[in-house]
């Protein structure tokens, strides 16, 4: 019997609703499907409330994660989004939901290319995707009016801080390689304004101004 991914998909969001407050958020999450960008394998778990592995020691995030995360952007439909950590393209689906133009950055090409494609057929026409090419962030198109980073950071980085236009917020997560904290970073004329969201785990940053890269596996 073939799985109603449709229901699976509302009954997901209402549980969402529980702890996440914007509908623009909850009605992005109920058009987006999940079930499109988990391996093939897991389809039938898409719409659990947990990460799923997507190969490469990467994972689709936990749905409320990302959730919570988009909802911290508040975006209202004009912004351009920096993604850093395109997955299967999951998130990035999420965000060109809710904004006018999303650059998304992986390290790995595979899951760029594959995102790519995915992102495409799906009709998702306003997310450009791009491979790294080892800076952090994708400084080409800056200024963004918002990033959003999909890897934990051992600090802030100046250097996606310089690519938010000013008003601009940043969302990421910052502390040990194993646990951190989800912060939001308005970036003003004067300085930055931190914001702490709650506890999270993410893979590692990896990249100038983040982890270096022979600390261990794990790569947005």
């Amino acid at each position: 019997m073939e799985m109603d991914f449709a229901a699976a998909r509302e009954a997901l969001v209402a549980s969402l609703r529980l702890e996440v407050k914007d509908e623009r958020v909850l009605r992005a999450m109920s058009r987006v499907p999940r079930e499109r960008f988990v391996p093939g394998p897991l389809r039938h778990v898409a719409y659990e409330d947990r990460p799923l592995p997507i190969g490469h020691g990467q994972t689709i995030s936990q749905p409320l994660m990302v959730a919570t995360m988009t909802e911290v952007l508040h975006l209202r439909g004009t912004e351009k989004v920096l993604e850093l950590g395109t997955g299967s393209g999951y998130q990035a689906a999420i965000l060109a939901e809710l904004a006018r133009e999303v650059v998304s950055v992986d390290r790995l090409a595979e899951l760029a290319e594959n995102a790519a494609v995915r992102l495409a057929e799906i009709g998702y026409h306003n997310v450009h995707v791009h491979v790294s090419s080892g800076a952090l962030g994708w400084p080409d198109e800056a200024p963004y009016d918002a990033i959003l980073v999909t890897a934990g950071a051992p600090r802030i980085p100046s250097k996606l801080v310089e690519q938010l236009a000013i008003g601009g917020r940043l969302v990421i997560p910052v502390g040990r390689r194993g646990v951190q904290q989800l912060l939001s970073v308005v970036r003003g004329r004067g300085g930055a304004t931190v914001t702490r969201h709650g506890q999270c785990r993410f893979v590692p940053l990896i990249g100038d101004d983040a982890w270096p890269a022979e600390e261990g596996a794990g790569e947005y």
